[in-house]
This record gives structure tokens, C-alpha cells and sequence, in this order.
């Protein structure tokens, strides 16, 4: 039975877990994108994203709860300092996880979980999107026969 079964163990107990999971959130605020396997990867957007929503208040009581979860003054740093610039007005999902295949060793799911706000390519495609038409549900683009034939009953109207 899976009775309050919230979060994966991993298969380690807690204070391995716990090590692993600073130490994976060290190596993601450090670099903005690691690869790891897919289990980690979810444990580790769980992990993070209250860290960078708590990184978003510069106080004192923020840094010292975020340090007791990383060690890592650099971290904490760059946590309050670039990181907390970009995603200052985000609501949340500061994280993606984007699936890469599997090892060849284990064949254990592979992913790639990254900051969002910091992936140069996906911003850069965002922004030439941007003057495109904005597309809605209800409004279908009429083809070209249709306007044409209401076109031509325009101008018959207007003879008449």
C-alpha cells in the first residue's frame, strides 16, 4: 500500500537523501542545468523551487533557512543574487525537466533539469514568437475562397 507515500526515498535513508539532494541543488544553482536521472530530477524540483521562492525575500531569516538546507555560501549567493533577479516576478516553476533517454549502463530514464529563466535558446525562440499573431480558439482564419466569394458579394451589392 502507498498510505502517506508523499515523496521517493530514493533508496537511501534520510540523511543520504538529504545529503544528495543539497548537493544536486549546490550543482544546479551553481551551473543552471545538470543532468541527472529522471527519479532525482523530480525529488530535486520539489527540493529546490521553495529554496528559490524563499531566495525571491532578501532577509536575513531567508538566508539563514536557506543555508540550512544548501552549506554553501556561494550558493547562497548566487541564489539571492542572479537567480533571485530573474525570476522576481515568476509565480513559481522556476524548474524544467526535459527527459533525455536512458543510461547505457542501468538503463535508468535520463533527464536534464535546468533553471528556466536562464536558458539562452528557449528565450531567444520566445522572443522571435513574439510579433506573431496572437491565436485564439474562437477565431478561425477564413480561406482564401470564402473571402474571395464574399468579396464579390459586396461589390454586387454595392451595384445594386
Amino acid at each position: 500500500m502507498r498510505h502517506g507515500k508523499k515523496h521517493n526515498h530514493l533508496g537511501r535513508k534520510k540523511g543520504h537523501r538529504d545529503a544528495l539532494l543539497s548537493s544536486l541543488a549546490n550543482a544546479l544553482i551553481k551551473y543552471k542545468r545538470i543532468n541527472t536521472t529522471l527519479a532525482k530530477a523530480k525529488a530535486l524540483r520539489t527540493y529546490v523551487e521553495p529554496l528559490i521562492t524563499k531566495g525571491r525575500n532578501n532577509n536575513t531569516h531567508s538566508r539563514r533557512v536557506v543555508f540550512s538546507y544548501l552549506q554553501n555560501k556561494e550558493s547562497i549567493n548566487e541564489l539571492f543574487g542572479p537567480i533571485a533577479e530573474k525570476v522576481g516576478d515568476r509565480p513559481g516553476g522556476y524548474t524544467r525537466i526535459i527527459k533525455t533517454g536512458f543510461r547505457k549502463g542501468d538503463a535508468a530514464e535520463v533527464a536534464m533539469i535546468e533553471l528556466v529563466d536562464f536558458n539562452e535558446v528557449m528565450l531567444a525562440a520566445k522572443e522571435s514568437d513574439a510579433p506573431s499573431r496572437k491565436r485564439t480558439r474562437r477565431g478561425r482564419r477564413r480561406s482564401k475562397g470564402v473571402e474571395a466569394a464574399t468579396a464579390t458579394t459586396a461589390v454586387d451589392m454595392e451595384e445594386e
